[in-house]
């Protein structure tokens, strides 16, 4: 992974009184990544038996407490080149989890190597055309990252901490971003493309937790914030839609108090 690339990080369970800073709708914590397959059914089957997600509940995949919601769509579009290039997983041992992927209709993209000084990683994609980086990162096994491909990475760092705050950090000392916790989320250059908005592609969106997502989306429509879908209901849960300068489409969550 290269060390020119950006990063954020957002996490499930927040610990650090300082979560979330002085930010204009500041994150209680990361949430998930939603994304759009042909068949859900046989995507969650295939994300449990071949990346050991875990299935508690019909189209919902879980690496730890990071959620993956699978949906529905009858436009597959894969996730490169989107602005929300891929997703990464860790696993303690990577060769082995590559090799339990050749039958598994998941193209390899690039083979396992080492990036100095960071882990060992390689690229697939999925059967449904999500992109995914495998990676070995002992201090983080599970959901690892987000990625995001945009024309100003550094710009784009900005906003995600004016917007939703957190706690500047360097991952293995060595590529500079943004910290809530555990999920980390990486802004790297598209190298003068216009990568495709999420909202059509097969990562749809990621998602944050806040805690009045009222008022959340009234700060953040006050600096301009475009939200395609506002807060509305769904059960005990609460969640709306808004759109970063480059396309990436962000759920906001509020959930109930356990």
């Amino acid at each position: 992974m290269k060390s020119t690339v950006r990063i954020l990080a957002f996490f499930a369970v927040v610990s650090s009184p300082g979560f979330g800073g002085e930010a204009v709708a500041p994150a209680t914590g990361y949430d998930n990544v939603h994304i759009r397959v042909s068949d859900p059914a046989k995507a969650v089957e295939w994300y449990v038996k071949y990346l050991g997600a875990t299935t508690p509940a019909a189209g919902q995949l879980y690496f730890g407490k990071a959620l993956i919601a699978v949906v529905k769509t009858t436009n597959q579009q894969p996730s490169a080149g989107s602005v929300i290039d891929h997703i990464g997983l860790s696993y303690a041992n990577l060769d082995d989890r590559i090799k339990e992927l050749e039958p598994s209709g998941a193209k390899i993209i690039s083979p396992p190597r080492d990036s100095p000084g960071v882990f060992r990683f390689a690229y697939i994609e999925d059967p449904w055309g999500v992109k995914i980086e495998l990676v070995q990162d002992p201090e983080l096994i599970g959901f690892h990252h987000v990625h995001l491909r945009v024309a100003n990475p550094e710009a784009s760092l900005r906003w995600y901490q004016e917007m939703f705050g957190g706690e500047r950090s360097k991952l293995r000392g060595k590529i500079d971003g943004l910290r809530y916790g555990g999920v980390w989320l990486f802004t790297a250059s598209s190298g003068g493309e216009t990568p495709a908005p999420s909202a059509d592609r097969a990562i749809m969106s990621f998602g944050l937790q806040v805690a009045k997502i009222d008022e959340s989306a009234a700060a953040l429509h006050r600096k301009g914030v475009k939200f395609p879908v506002e807060p509305r209901q769904l059960g005990d849960l609460w969640y709306a839609f808004a759109e970063d300068p480059d396309g990436v489409r962000v759920e906001l969550l509020q959930r109930p108090r356990n």
